[in-house]
């Protein structure tokens, strides 16, 4: 197959309107070595679609109707897009399936929900690994194992079957399990499930990513989880405690813990941060955006911290490069049962290598065993609430959205507000007024 194709807009009018006239046409994929093109003429434009042939060894091509770009589309002769991308579509299968071409190279018809979960697993280990310098597994690889690779009926499902009953009956047994966060862990199978059908579309069901969507959506009161739970919302005394014991357990963990503490960002932000991120004479930390939603820029969020957290992350800032990981820790590896041994410094690679060194913070602390580390960032949310913050800026401070703020702190939202809302109660009743 020839070399990756250099895609264009060519999905709005207004968009091919700003592209040079030229004989050859901007294409656009649909599917693996399978396109649809526009040429844009000095009179009018050209929709036109191609497959690549494996045994010709050469893309086959052909011009499909005119676009509708002077003139309004008919669907006969004149197409929008999406009439044009439809008709593709149809003339690429027609000619795939009597020419007895294979649909698609490396594409499997047979594929499981197990086989799709197993490649993006894979793919989600080799970049947490590549931002690491070091083989690790990630986060959705423990989870997705967990949670749906580890389900009775699910995994050897044909992706071509897959139907909404499926996933919803998933659904209902993985609440059995009480995931801690069953959002995130429908939205790791999600991407698993979509990124299989980004691979094999030309064999798989054109609606499977409508039943994806609706299949995986959490809309039934059973699946939903409307609020933060309580015994994760911490006293200002009880975080003060934990970080306490995490600095005296370790010094590098505790750095990390107050960070977390202090800012309530997620884990991953946390350690993604460098050195030219502490902004010391203003007493502000600069947190990267988390890697959720559709960000195409990377963009920071200035977070004001108190004068003990910049006194506790000075230290790690002295004579190191500006663009050096703020926080690293001693890696280890086992040499033994219950045996380790210091490798190597680098920087915090995945939220897996802090969860035994947190529960033993938690632990010397005194307080609850069920205290995760999310509980850092749950009660800060909590506390901003409380302190009678915006909504917005709480929401914009931690890298969510006024949504999703609503959604599972409604309650502290209100208690932040009583002394507001206090003031603006006045007397009604008349001799009640006058008696007092």
């Amino acid at each position: 197959m020839s070399r990756t194709v250099v895609e264009s807009r060519i999905q709005d009018r207004t968009a091919r309107g700003n592209l040079a006239v030229r004989n050859k046409p901007y294409w656009r994929q649909l599917s693996e070595g399978a396109h649809i093109g526009y040429r844009k003429g000095a009179r009018k434009g050209t929709w036109f679609a191609r497959y690549f042939d494996v045994p010709l060894g050469a893309y086959v091509t052909s011009a499909i109707g005119e676009a509708d770009d002077r003139c309004e589309a008919d669907d006969v002769e004149v197409f929008t897009y999406k009439q044009a991308f439809d008709r593709a579509l149809r003339w690429i299968e027609l000619q795939t399936r009597n020419s007895g071409a294979p649909a698609a190279v490396g594409s499997d018809p047979d594929m499981t929900v197990a086989q799709a979960v197993q490649a993006y697993i894979a793919l989600r280990d080799a970049r947490s690994s590549s931002r690491a310098g070091r083989a690790i597994k990630s986060d959705a690889s423990s989870s997705l194992t967990r949670y749906v690779l580890e389900d009775k009926r699910l995994p050897i499902v044909r992706l071509a079957a897959l139907v909404e009953a499926d996933l919803r009956g998933w659904q209902l047994r993985c609440t059995r399990k009480k995931p801690s966060s069953l959002q995130r862990v429908v939205n790791d199978f999600k991407a698993a499930l979509n990124h299989a059908f980004a691979m094999h579309r030309r064999v798989l069901p054109a609606d499977l990513p409508t039943v994806i969507k609706f299949g995986l959506k959490l809309d039934a009161p059973e699946l939903l989880t409307t609020a933060a739970r309580d015994n994760q919302i911490l006293s200002d005394d009880e975080v003060r405690a934990i970080v306490a014991a995490a600095i005296a357990l370790d010094e590098d963990f505790g750095r990390l813990v107050v960070l977390l503490a202090a800012t309530g960002a997620r884990f991953s932000q946390i350690a993604r941060m460098t050195v030219a991120d502490v902004q010391l004479g203003q007493s502000r930390l600069m947190l990267p955006q988390s890697f959720k939603g559709r960000k195409r820029t990377l963009s920071y969020i200035r977070v004001p911290v108190g004068a003990d957290t910049i006194a506790a992350i000075e230290p790690v800032t002295r004579g190191r490069s500006p663009s050096a990981p703020l926080l690293e820790h001693w890696r280890r590896r086992q040499v033994g049962p219950m045996q380790w041994e210091q490798v190597d410094r680098g920087p915090w690679a995945s939220s897996s290598a802090m969860l035994r060194p947190f529960h033993q913070a938690v632990a010397d602390a005194g307080l609850s065993s069920a205290i995760i580390p999310y509980a850092l960032r749950h009660s800060s949310i909590v506390r901003g609430l409380r302190a009678g913050l915006p909504i917005r800026l709480v929401a914009a401070l931690h890298d969510t959205s006024v949504a999703m703020i609503e959604r599972h702190y409604s309650r502290y939202i209100t208690e932040g507000l009583d002394e507001l809302v206090a003031r603006a109660v006045v007397p009604i009743v008349g001799s009640y007024a006058k008696a007092a």
